[in-house]
């Protein structure tokens, strides 16, 4: 999964006019392969949970949003949330880049907003992909999308899902967060990029930022260290230096 500054980026791109412009599961066309199955094309993200509710099965395996970080491949995702689901690797210059999914509406119960998943992939499976893929964009300043050709993009959905970020459509503050999550473990505060209130032992991390959207973070309690926590104390770092 990406660190937080990469998960920022992809993010403020959700954000913007601009989404993952890339073959649509069912649809025809350069980059598209057909529906996982015949329900795949039908399938939508109606009837998720709400984003709180979060199934803790073990250190290395949580459920959250419909899927089981740890266990789902990116093809269960395609078949659960359907037409909507678009993949590519995403790449900035000097990066082997990251094999993610964009799902664009999202509904998780009464809440709308974007979901962005987090597939793992090999460096070199990633140059692979990137070498054979049908076209490459650009999604905000050197950043680029690679969209994959048809059989890299089969292999891809054999891909474990490692990480969820939801942007929710609507405003969230810390009460309402506590409210929904409980008392996170602790709250760490960034410059410029909101606070984060974290759960290690459920896997997720709210960022509230007063002055964009909200971002739902979730990994598996064996990985939030080194997926959310390092990342995090990184950028704290390099706040609290740069002032």
């Amino acid at each position: 999964m990406k660190t937080l500054p990469a998960v920022l980026t992809m993010v403020a791109v959700a954000l913007g006019a601009s989404v993952l412009i890339v073959g649509r599961f069912g649809a025809s066309g350069t980059g598209a392969i057909p529906a996982v199955n015949d329900t795949a094309s039908e399938a939508t993200t109606t009837g998720m949970p709400p984003p709180w509710r979060i199934q803790v099965h073990a250190p290395d395996s949580i459920e959250a949003l419909g899927l089981e970080l740890g266990h789902s491949k990116l093809g269960d995702a395609v078949q659960r949330y359907g037409v909507n689901t678009q993949v590519a690797v995403i790449a900035a210059p000097g990066e082997d880049g990251r094999l993610e999914a964009f799902v664009d509406p999202f509904q998780a119960d009464f809440i709308g907003g974007k979901l962005v998943i987090s597939a793992e992939a090999s460096s070199e499976q990633l140059k692979v992909w990137r070498s054979r893929a049908v076209k490459g964009e650009f999604m905000e300043s050197t950043t680029r999308r690679y969209v994959l050709a048809t059989n890299d993009l089969v292999e891809a959905l054999k891909s474990r899902v490692v990480g969820l970020s939801f942007i929710p459509q609507a405003q969230l503050d810390a009460a309402a967060v506590i409210a929904r999550f409980g008392e996170p473990t602790e709250r760490v505060t960034i410059p410029d990029h909101g606070e984060h209130l974290l759960y290690p032992a459920k896997g997720v991390d709210v960022m509230i930022d007063p002055n964009g959207k909200e971002l739902i973070q979730y990994v598996t309690p064996a990985e939030f260290d080194a997926r959310l926590m390092a990342p995090l104390r990184q950028a704290q770092s390099k706040a609290q230096a740069a002032r």
